[in-house]
């Protein structure tokens, strides 16, 4: 896999360290990750390979640095901070790319700052909200029961490998306290969903966008796809055959295919 350099950004009046994994050259493309964390996977492997990855950690969820997350009290605080990290990487309308919680960060980024970003994809972004398709709580969800939510076929070797801990007893320990506390700093500023407001703001968004949903997603069902498809004028739609909540994971050609596509089309 492409081998990431580290950049810091001190961003919030010098209070947040900001941790930007970088990777890869041509276009910038900014990389928002999903609750659990950031994961290098094969998918950004591959768009480092094609642009110059920016991907941010979610701050609390940096080794080291995990009471960053104390300085934000706020979800319009996150938003500003990410704006100041855009200036501060000197990245100028680049492409924005975001999974579930990061595609939220992402939509909500493109609505309060419709400027920012040159192109926008949402992968089963969380944020909205309707009564009769509730988002499932992944906070409340017993860990035994996350893989099916998360996954169409849990036992797949994409899923196993990603849901794979250490062999180590201490170091399993750790990663699994440490996915506890990522999911923690994400997580306070999701829930309430309805509260959020993000569905009052999407018809600000500008940018052209492509919204692409695992066809079988249990967290967040495949209707969200077309409620975002409709705030946003200038979108459209790919479902994912065979793939739940993450698609790239799961169904990595299908959806690198639908993306590298939507891309493209700026180059």
């Amino acid at each position: 896999m492409e081998k990431a350099e580290v950049k810091v950004v001190s961003v919030w009046g010098g209070k947040i360290n900001l941790r930007v994994r970088v990777a890869g050259s041509g276009p910038q493309l900014v990389y928002l990750h999903p609750a659990g964390g950031l994961v290098w996977d094969e998918f950004l492997d591959r768009l480092s390979s094609h642009y110059q990855v920016f991907a941010p950690e979610f701050p609390g969820t940096s080794a080291g640095d995990p009471y960053a997350i104390k300085t934000l009290h706020d979800w319009m605080e996150v938003l500003l901070v990410y704006e100041e990290a855009f200036r501060a990487l000197g990245l100028d309308k680049p492409l924005v790319v975001g999974q579930s919680f990061g595609g939220m960060l992402a939509a909500e980024l493109a609505s309060v700052f419709p400027a920012l970003p040159s192109r926008l994809v949402l992968l089963d972004a969380i944020g909205l909200w309707r009564d009769d398709a509730p988002v499932v709580n992944w906070n409340e969800v017993h860990p035994k029961d996350l893989p099916a939510l998360l996954f169409h076929d849990p036992q797949s070797p994409a899923a196993q490998a990603m849901l794979s801990l250490p062999e180590d007893f201490e170091a399993r320990i750790k990663a699994m306290a440490a996915g506890v506390w990522t999911l923690g700093c994400t997580g306070k500023f999701v829930w309430p969903i309805p509260d959020l407001g993000l569905s009052r703001r999407l018809h600000r968004v500008t940018a052209p966008t492509l919204i692409v949903w695992g066809e079988h997603d249990r967290l967040v069902s495949p209707v969200y796809a077309d409620e975002y498809a409709k705030s946003i004028a200038d979108s459209r739609v790919a479902l994912i055959a065979g793939a739940g909540h993450i698609p790239q994971v799961e169904a990595l050609e299908p959806t690198w295919s639908a993306v590298s596509a939507f891309l493209a089309e700026t180059r």
